[in-house]
């Protein structure tokens, strides 16, 4: 493997260490959420629906600046200029927002649906607000390589969330179900919160992680250079169309499950069906958490590999290697599924066991998406992002409104394919007229070949002996593994994989 890609694998795994390791742990979480004892299907709904919203408004108060920070971060001289026009803009931005938030609470709550629960409104207010604040710093942590500080900090807000969590809902809870509360049970839970200590864990965990910034923060200089933030704006307002409308593509299919079907179902049902969805979509995030680590580390490393010869190359053997990770990843849930569905724990959600494979291919094609997203980014075309990234919001929608009421959620999944998939194959076509890569296709056929293949022989297999059936799975598995090490390692120029 080339000595960049050997860099890009080593911040990766850093990186990985908060958001794929960190995440994963947060996402242990979930065996509680979906235990029958903790909360309903419809509960669990509740909280898949609230942090849809928090998705979207997450990227509605960055408006791009993050990327548009790495972008003249790299290029300028005065870099502590770049770093404070970009912060003091998501200052002044975020507080106004909380603000305004925090006014009109109630109607808010109302109109998603909770008018008993204004507090929710005001705790996402805040914790949407300090994670935009933080973002340029955390930034400023990955653009100077310190992915060790960058992954501490967000160990530090994951562990407190995780174990508030469970302060509440695996101590607190039962303890008050039982009758056997103590002063300190008596004194912090209150069981008519329920899904809430969810929100107030976050909440509390998100207030950590910004004292923690604070440092960083409070070091930014007065300054405030109005041309760099117009080149900043300009360079980011496509990303921030990019970016809504990818977590359209991402998340509205939460919301819109819960809207379309309460008029046939009811609310309770239709929350059922949101909860149920939200669930087995936890199974893919061996995927997902990987996709999130590696655009940590792939974003700046690819503004940093433009200058050097080769680089087309580079980003060529990233798609294959990333490929043939995230496939084999596909190969060992779907083979073992029956041993990953206890990852939920009320056998509630295992009627929906049938969509994680097409919701694993649909997180492969958007990581695929975003190694192909190069060729925009680096040649200052961000406008065409955000055509791409409006055509997949509309296939989005589209798909959704049809499906939904006939299959439910599992119209939801198709969605989420159909989209991610036509998005890579429209950036692939378009990208190779702008910015040549010489990606091998016939690479990436194999690949898909044969895990996709391996997943319907599996599904054929009926033995009786659970060792003999195990076995064979490996063996599915060690020979991908073999075919992907001879591709890419012991014979990479063969002419048979070129395209």
């Amino acid at each position: 493997m080339a000595s960049p890609l050997k860099k890009l694998l080593g911040q990766t795994a850093i990186y990985g260490l908060s958001s794929i390791i960190g995440r994963l742990l947060n996402y242990a979480l979930t065996p509680l959420y979906t235990s029958a004892n903790v909360f309903s299907t419809d509960q669990f709904g509740i909280i898949t629906e609230m942090y849809a919203y928090v998705a979207f408004l997450v990227v509605l108060l960055m408006y791009g600046m993050e990327t548009a920070f790495f972008r003249y971060y790299s290029d300028h001289k005065n870099k502590d200029e770049v770093f404070s026009t970009a912060l003091w803009s998501l200052l002044i931005s975020t507080f106004s927002f909380i603000t305004i938030v925090s006014i009109f609470a109630q109607p808010i709550a109302i109109a998603l649906g909770y008018p008993e629960n204004t507090e929710y409104v005001s705790w996402f207010a805040i914790i949407v607000g300090l994670d935009a604040l933080i973002a340029i710093p955390l930034a400023k942590l990955r653009a100077e390589n310190k992915a060790i500080k960058f992954a501490s900090i967000n160990f530090a807000f994951i562990g407190v969330n995780i174990g508030l969590n469970l302060f509440f809902l695996a101590y607190c809870l039962p303890h008050y179900q039982a009758g056997n509360t103590n002063w300190l049970i008596d004194l912090v839970y209150n069981p008519e919160i329920g899904v809430g200590y969810v929100f107030i864990a976050n909440l509390i965990s998100s207030v950590l992680r910004f004292a923690l910034m604070l440092p960083e923060i409070i070091r930014v200089k007065l300054k405030f250079d109005v041309e760099i933030w117009k080149q900043m704006l300009r360079y980011g307002a496509p990303l921030l169309i990019v970016g809504l409308a990818g977590i359209v593509n991402e998340t509205l299919d939460k919301p819109l499950l819960k809207w379309i079907l309460i008029p046939t179902l009811g609310e309770v049902e239709a929350m059922t069906q949101v909860g149920i969805y939200g669930g087995v979509y936890k199974l893919s995030i061996a995927i997902s958490l990987f996709v999130q680590a590696y655009r940590y580390a792939a974003e700046p490393f690819f503004f940093d590999q433009k200058k050097l010869d080769g680089s087309r190359e580079t980003y060529a053997q990233m798609l294959h290697w990333f490929t043939a990770f995230v496939l084999f990843a596909f190969l060992i849930i779907t083979l073992f599924i029956d041993i990953f569905k206890h990852f939920l724990q009320s056998t509630d959600y295992w009627v929906a066991l049938d969509i994680v494979p097409i919701l694993l291919l649909a997180n492969i094609f958007l990581g695929i998406y975003y190694n192909l997203s190069v060729w925009y980014k680096l040649t200052d075309k961000t406008i065409y992002g955000s055509y791409l990234a409006l055509f997949g919001a509309s296939i989005t929608i589209s798909i959704n409104l049809w499906l939904i009421p006939i299959l439910g959620f599992r119209g939801s999944a198709i969605a989420t394919f159909v989209c991610y998939f036509s998005m890579a194959t429209l950036s692939y076509i378009i990208g190779q007229k702008h910015f040549h890569v010489p990606y091998s296709l016939k690479k990436l056929a194999v690949y898909f070949g044969l895990a996709i293949g391996f997943y319907f022989i599996n599904l054929q297999l009926d033995f009786s002996n659970i060792i003999a059936l195990y076995a064979l799975r490996v063996l599915m598995i060690g020979i991908y593994l073999s075919v992907v090490a001879y591709i890419e390692i012991i014979n990479p120029k063969r002419h048979v994989i070129k395209n």
